[in-house]
């Protein structure tokens, strides 16, 4: 036995800035307590501030009898883990979408490095946008399938890519995210469907960081850009903005019945516990009535936006993701100690997770924070930076 190669491995990553910690935290609503500090925090996935909201725990608890609800589901859906909230939850989904059916996994990860795979086989190729998340780039892995990447959202390499190799494969997977996770752009899932339809391909959205924060409904890039008919493979998380755990799939009952059949992820793990699939359940049929809530969250990623913009610095995106590039992973680091020092828990992200000299402050807002706070950032950025 020789360890010797995993010491150097650390030491390696220790050199290039990368090194990594899992974090001594406690949380108090929107705020975080770390290093013995009080902070904002600005680096959750609770975009609408559902996990820190009293008046919706009571009102799960006073319209379900929590005491009945199992806190394991004990076994996998195959076995006798399918209980009756699995189906309250997926009939919803579907009718909310409009699709024939909708099967809940265990996570996004789960989703990501389950589909695909179990759908695209020897004689397919799968087309992905660059900049997919590693979820999905692991599920591209596992598939037998041909793999291929376009320029990050340029269709016209898209385009190209299906002109040159649409007749040499039975089926084809356009694969992409709608909101992307490190530079929070959106995905122009029109000319996509345009393109889908063009090539006679199968389209697949990865809607994680857009489900419960666009759309008229909180349904997702896809609701607002009108085309959830054309999409054949709508995913979703329930661990972001649904304050919740969990992910899901919209499509066809055959692809479903398809996937209950051969999808290892969903096959091979433990069913979500009922109390959990029952909370996500009463979210999603609220999520309608959070419509300010996202607006409010589309205002003020503008404004910090152009704050960063007015302050010289670069950032991009069009979403409540707001990326402040600082080039370095030494420099990204800084600017989070900084941030850190005056009440803001932000992190850095760094190569290889982004590319090399663009490591940068993640900023994922919160609607529950109150605009005074946000405030306080502003001015942070523009007289201390």
């Amino acid at each position: 036995m020789n360890k010797e190669r995993y010491i150097n491995k650390l030491n390696k990553i220790k050199e290039s800035g990368n090194y990594r910690v899992l974090r001594d935290v406690q949380h108090n609503g929107f705020l975080i307590h770390y290093n013995g500090r009080e902070m904002l925090n600005l680096s959750s996935n609770d975009y609408l501030g559902l996990a820190s909201n009293p008046v919706l725990y009571e009102d799960f608890r006073k319209e379900t009898d929590v005491k009945l609800l199992s806190y394991s589901a004990v076994s996998s859906r195959l076995l006798s883990g399918n209980h009756e909230y699995y189906n309250l939850l997926e009939n919803d989904l579907s009718d909310l979408y409009g699709k024939e059916a909708a099967l809940v996994l265990n996570s996004g990860y789960h989703a990501n490095i389950g589909i695909l795979p179990a759908l695209a086989g020897k004689r397919d190729l799968i087309v992905a946008d660059k900049l997919v998340h590693a979820s999905i780039i692991d599920g591209l892995r596992l598939s037998e399938a041909e793999m291929l990447r376009y320029h990050h959202l340029d269709y016209e390499h898209l385009r190209e890519i299906l002109f040159n190799h649409r007749e040499e494969y039975e089926n084809v997977f356009i694969v992409t995210e709608s909101i992307f996770s490190m530079d929070g752009d959106v995905a122009d899932l029109q000319e996509l469907c345009d393109l889908k339809r063009e090539y006679d391909t199968f389209l697949y959205v990865d809607e994680a960081h857009a489900v419960g924060v666009r759309g008229t409904n909180g349904l997702g890039c896809c609701e607002e850009q009108g085309c959830m008919d054309d999409i054949d493979f709508i995913v979703g998380t329930f661990g972001k903005a649904f304050a919740s755990y969990g992910a899901f799939v919209v499509c066809d009952e055959m692809f479903r019945d398809f996937l209950v059949n051969t999808q290892r992820s969903l096959i091979f793990t433990t069913a979500l516990p009922p109390v959990n699939v029952a909370w996500t359940r009463f979210i999603l049929n609220r999520m309608p009535d959070f419509y300010s809530y996202r607006m409010k969250l589309t205002g003020l990623a503008e404004r910090l936006r152009v704050t960063l913009a007015n302050r010289g610095f670069e950032t991009r995106g069009d979403s409540h993701i707001v990326p402040f590039l600082c080039g370095s992973n030494e420099n990204s680091v800084y600017m989070s100690e900084l941030f850190q020092d005056n009440g803001f828990f932000v992190l850095p992200v760094r190569y290889p997770t982004v590319p090399k000299n663009e490591a940068r402050i993640r900023f994922s807002l919160n609607a529950a924070i109150p605009e005074e706070d946000y405030d306080c950032l502003m001015e942070f950025i523009e007289i201390s930076l």
